[in-house]
């Protein structure tokens, strides 16, 4: 019977003694880990954008907002406060303060109940990454265990600078350096004493004492840390009475500069860089903010212009987009989505196709001007009637010019000048509608119906693709790769990467600027004269659809290239009588008179390649030509450079 008994209790030892160590290895792997987490720290990070000039002007994140800062860089000022008031012994303690403790525990015994806390700073960077906050004895011990791990192997300083990178500071904000742009719009280094104190009063309870909701609950705990600080003499009365009196502005949000342009960062970036977000990615953009504001600023005016153009347009549905790019090195320089990004976030200039209307022609002039033609070429200008075979019934599609009638042989300059409707539609028949095809396909364009309308712009695009297309005229026969990311930091990893972007030789120079010559007097005396801007060469090209659904103005200058586009979301028309020359053109040129004063170095005139020439034609007039595009033999021609 006792050797069963004692079998018996044996057993219970030995129970005992397995679920004692089970318990204190999962004790021991607790603490392992998350301490671990903090010695090896590794948060998640926001993605910081910069312009072109590297200011910052846009903070994007998709776990939590970041910005994480090495403790040399914070002030001394902000390490006295945080100790000030959480841990006045921080350098002397091993990660936990036993007096302290003594001391929370006989204050709340005395007033029956919890009045004082004894975390120190490193407890409380425990408790912040520590993943279960349940209150019970064995939390409390581990987190007591990982505090003392913790600052037996990092300093002081690694500890302050995880613990300030690690608190959240209420309004989405983590960290100190977050928080400091998001409240006062400041980096670290311009803070004000008092402005130190309203952050390092969050971390207790950053939802009850956030500035932006509970203002005067923050000030005076911020005073009360003020006048902890001065009653431990570490900083002067007067430095005291001053920033007792203080009342700083605060702010709701952190200031975005270039959201649109942002945006189409992230679309082009977000499939190679999956982490793009969360990794504390430095992304310098092409940007250039003075040109990004004034592109803003454009875009509002002209949608106030249109609706009082036709204040029967539906303000919530009318709509704009814009770029602006160096065609030489393809850097975008300003891109706008739509007229207000806190109404509508979509991105018009980057995500939608539209119809592309006239501003298509080009290509299809630059087309004929590469087989043959000049620019003093005849073509007709005359009525065409093309049947359309449908399931049910014969239909017929009859193109008309905008003006409503026909002139008869016309040059193909002023076809394109006019954008006449049916000498286009003539221009094409003759050179084919396949061989069109193969053109534009090389051109870039892709997915083009196979139907002779494309050559009056029925095919859409986006103002992306196209901005690029354009680049063909405005760079001379080179098409520019364009892109708005000029590098990218990885600090974790301390990798720079910078893109290499190609430009595509597609013709001959002096192709090219017979078609500039030409979309130059598109604007001096055709469809786009509410683009003129005094005192610079502007070239240019309407582009209007069926029924004023779509207003396109895609033009340049010598070494810049903006398209603008308006519409109605909803491809509703934009009235009778209001086509892109009215709409958008002027659009321009207010954009391009403030420009030349933001960016007075800008080239004013084209330049002229060698092999353009001129001749005389039959009516006594000066036209060019170039070796891929002579005048007809009977002509007398000259060497001398075009008169303008």
């Amino acid at each position: 019977m006792i050797k069963k008994i004692f079998g018996f209790l044996l057993i219970l030892i030995l129970i005992a003694v397995l679920i004692g160590a089970f318990y204190l290895y999962d004790f021991y792997k607790s603490v392992s880990f998350n301490a671990d987490k903090i010695i090896n720290y590794h948060p998640f990070q926001s993605a910081l954008f910069y312009d072109k000039n590297e200011n910052l002007i846009d903070i994007r994140y998709s776990k939590e907002n970041r910005i994480y800062v090495k403790y040399d860089k914070i002030p001394a000022r902000i390490i006295e406060t945080l100790i000030a008031t959480e841990d006045t012994s921080f350098f002397e303690h091993t990660g936990i303060n036993f007096n302290a403790i003594i001391r929370a525990l006989v204050k709340d015994i005395k007033a029956g109940k919890k009045v004082e806390g004894a975390s120190t700073i490193t407890q409380q960077l425990v408790r912040n990454i520590y993943l279960n906050r349940k209150k019970t004895i064995k939390r409390k011990l581990i987190e007591m265990m990982i505090a003392m791990k913790v600052e037996h192997i990092l300093s002081k300083e690694e500890i302050l600078e995880r613990y300030l990178n690690q608190i959240y500071l209420g309004h989405g904000y983590y960290g100190i350096k977050t928080a400091a742009l998001g409240y006062f719009h400041k980096n670290l280094d311009e803070l004000s004493l008092k402005e130190i104190a309203m952050l390092i009063a969050l971390p207790k309870a950053p939802s009850l004492y956030d500035p932006t909701k509970h203002y005067e609950l923050n000030i005076k705990r911020a005073n009360s840390i003020l006048k902890r600080m001065y009653n431990l003499g570490w900083i002067t009365k007067q430095e005291y009475v001053n920033a007792i009196l203080q009342r700083p502005k605060v702010y709701k949000k952190i200031i975005s500069k270039a959201p649109y342009a942002v945006d189409t960062a992230i679309k082009r970036l977000i499939k190679n860089y999956p982490d793009l977000l969360t990794r504390g990615y430095k992304i310098y953009l092409t940007i250039d903010m003075p040109t990004q504001k004034l592109a803003q600023e454009t875009l509002k005016w002209n949608y106030k212009r249109i609706l009082k153009l036709n204040p029967k347009l539906n303000p919530d549905k009318l709509n704009g987009a814009m770029i602006s790019i160096n065609q030489q090195t393809g850097e975008v320089l300003a891109i706008v989505g739509g007229v207000d990004y806190n109404k509508s976030k979509f991105n018009r200039a980057y995500q939608a196709k539209r119809s592309l209307g006239s501003s298509i022609k080009p290509f299809i002039y630059q087309i004929a001007l590469n087989q043959g033609f000049n620019p003093g070429s005849l073509i007709p200008d005359i009525n065409r009637k093309f049947k359309m075979e449908q399931i049910d019934e014969d239909k017929y599609w009859k193109p008309k010019n905008y003006e409503k009638n026909s002139l008869g042989l016309i040059t193909l300059r002023d076809a394109l000048v006019h954008s006449r409707n049916l000498a286009t539609i003539n221009l094409a028949l003759n050179l084919g509608l396949n061989n069109i095809l193969k053109n534009l396909y090389s051109f870039g364009f892709d997915k083009m119906p196979n139907n002779l309308s494309i050559v009056l712009g029925s095919a859409g695009e986006s103002m992306w693709k196209m901005s690029e297309l354009y680049t063909i005229f405005s760079n001379y026969g080179k098409k520019s790769k364009i892109h708005i990311v000029r590098k990218i930091v990885i600090p974790q990893e301390d990798i720079t990467i910078i893109p290499k972007y190609k430009s595509e030789e597609i013709e001959p120079d002096y192709q090219a600027y017979l078609i500039i010559d030409i979309l130059k007097d598109v604007v001096k005396k055709g469809t786009g004269t509410n683009a003129r801007v005094k005192g610079i060469e502007i070239a240019g090209k309407t582009g209007t659809t069926n029924n004023f659904i779509d207003a396109w103005f895609d033009g340049f200058t010598p070494d810049t290239q903006t398209l603008i586009w308006f519409g109605n979301d909803d491809s509703t028309s934009l009235g009778k009588k209001m086509p892109a020359g009215k709409v958008s053109a002027p659009a321009f040129k207010y954009f391009y008179e403030r420009l030349l004063k933001i960016h007075p170095e800008l080239k004013r005139v084209f330049k002229v390649p060698k092999e353009v020439k001129t001749y005389i034609t039959p009516d006594g007039k000066k036209e060019l030509f170039t070796p891929l595009s002579p005048p007809p033999s009977t002509e007398s021609t000259t060497n001398e450079a075009p008169i303008f």
